[in-house]
């Protein structure tokens, strides 16, 4: 691939997870969403210890399961309904229709990602403001790449974790963040390109668009976020030495 192809694919991934990024329900408040999930199975203390430290240390690995899979099946539901929706042939919106199914279906990964990985222990990657740095946007970048079955994202992620102090909790090592990301980035933009023609004929194939659409959205969306979970359940096992 020549550099300018590269700077292209590396572009789009950055314009895509700029674009999903701004949809209101796509960063998640750490804080808010734990509180919410963990009261269906911990004491008001424990939800304290989880913010504090880890939902790790006070849930079992059957209950991180349950919850894990519910926020799966909740936006695997919202990602499918909505590329239906705009997957219906005619109307005046047919022109926008592909770059908005895809910031739809990528802020349902990313808003997926954050929740998964909370549960699983990871610090917030947002800051008091709501905001993320480069730092957190590279993580997203190298989860989304694992997401896609990408093997250097993945080995990217497990050099994080094995640098873990236990007393300190999770720490992001930026040397390793900066080393990957921009090449899981060039990658996702190659992908992105040809998952937007593959969207795109089920688009403008007349009444069959719309199951066509969310067909492929649920084929593509449903592995990627087992391929996440299982990520997080082998480095759960690494972390504690299962």
């Amino acid at each position: 691939m020549s550099e300018e192809n590269k700077e292209k694919s590396v572009s789009l991934w950055n314009k895509v997870l700029s674009t999903s990024l701004r949809l209101p329900f796509v960063k998640v408040d750490r804080q808010e969403f734990l509180t919410k999930e963990l009261t269906k199975f911990c004491t008001p203390m424990e939800v304290i210890t989880a913010l504090d430290d880890t939902p790790v240390k006070v849930l079992s690995k059957k209950e991180i399961d349950k919850l894990a899979n519910q926020c799966i099946s909740y936006h695997l539901t919202m990602v499918c309904g909505t590329s239906a929706l705009m997957g219906l042939p005619g109307g005046w919106w047919m022109a926008g229709t592909i770059p908005t199914d895809l910031t739809q279906f990528y802020g349902h990964i990313l808003a997926l990602m954050q929740k998964l990985i909370y549960i699983y222990g990871w610090p917030s990657l947002t800051d008091v403001n709501n905001q993320l740095d480069d730092e957190s946007l590279n993580i997203m970048t190298l989860f989304v790449g694992a997401m896609m079955g990408n093997k250097v994202a993945i080995e990217a992620l497990t050099k994080v974790v094995g640098q873990v102090s236990k007393n300190a909790g999770i720490k992001i090592s930026e040397t390793v963040m900066a080393q990957y990301a921009i090449k899981i980035a060039q990658w996702i933009g190659v992908n992105i390109t040809k998952e937007s023609f593959a969207k795109g004929v089920g688009k403008v194939l007349p009444l069959v668009g719309a199951p066509v659409s969310a067909t492929i959205t649920y084929y593509t969306f449903r592995p990627m976020a087992r391929r996440l979970k299982k990520h997080l359940d082998e480095l759960y096992d690494m972390r504690h030495g299962y």
